[in-house]
């Protein structure tokens, strides 16, 4: 299956950062990769969301924050286990989305994770608040309004922030495609765990062959 452009697709592109380059904050190796050809094929869609990580300082999501060492891991039982190191911060370098990603082919910007206190992977829904509770951010409904029934996924990373947007997106009622070829990991290594989930979701995993 390949992007069509039809009306009923939307591309998702998620966290193309400058915190997320090679040799930013929580820099991705091979990120910049991706930027280009994700640019081609947005070109392609009548509906684009570009995703984009807006911590304040001091997010719960900072090892410095708890006063741990990056990659840290909090409690077993926290919703986002894995403490990282400060990065997109609010109104930071690092925050701003990759300049190879032009405005004009980006139709709506979500911001996500903007809650000192909970993080948001996922583009459609927070993490679990202290009462278990997980707040939509709008975005489904922002797709259902258009007419949105198939998304494809893709940008950074493929194990944390992709694979949580494609899990709830496809939980949301869509058909999700994880555009493989456009994303990169933080944890290579994670793949087939990555794979395994995405597919118990009914994710649809695109690779090139």
């Amino acid at each position: 299956m390949t992007p069509t452009g039809e009306l009923a697709d939307a591309l998702l592109v998620v966290d193309l950062q400058l915190d997320f380059m090679p040799g930013g904050a929580l820099g991705v190796a091979g990120g910049d990769e991706i930027v280009a050809p994700i640019a081609r094929l947005a070109r392609g869609f009548a509906t684009v969301v570009a995703t984009q990580d807006w911590h304040p300082a001091g997010h719960v999501s900072f090892a410095s924050t708890h006063g741990r060492p990056a990659f840290a891991q909090r409690s077993a039982d926290a919703p986002s286990a894995t403490l990282w190191p400060d990065h997109c911060v609010q109104g930071s370098v690092g925050a701003a989305l990759h300049p190879g990603l032009p405005d004009e082919v980006i139709d709506v910007v979500l911001r996500k994770g903007a809650t000192r206190d909970v993080d948001s992977y996922s583009a459609f829904r927070e993490d679990a608040a202290p009462d278990g509770s997980r707040a939509s951010t709008g975005l489904a409904e922002l797709l259902r309004a258009r007419g949105v029934e198939r998304v494809f996924v893709c940008g950074l990373a493929r194990d944390v922030c992709v694979a949580a947007t494609a899990i709830d997106a496809s939980q949301a009622g869509f058909h999700v495609v994880v555009l493989d070829a456009l994303t990169r990991a933080v944890d290579p290594g994670a793949r087939a765990s990555t794979d395994a989930r995405l597919r118990a979701a009914g994710v649809e995993i695109e690779v090139e062959s």
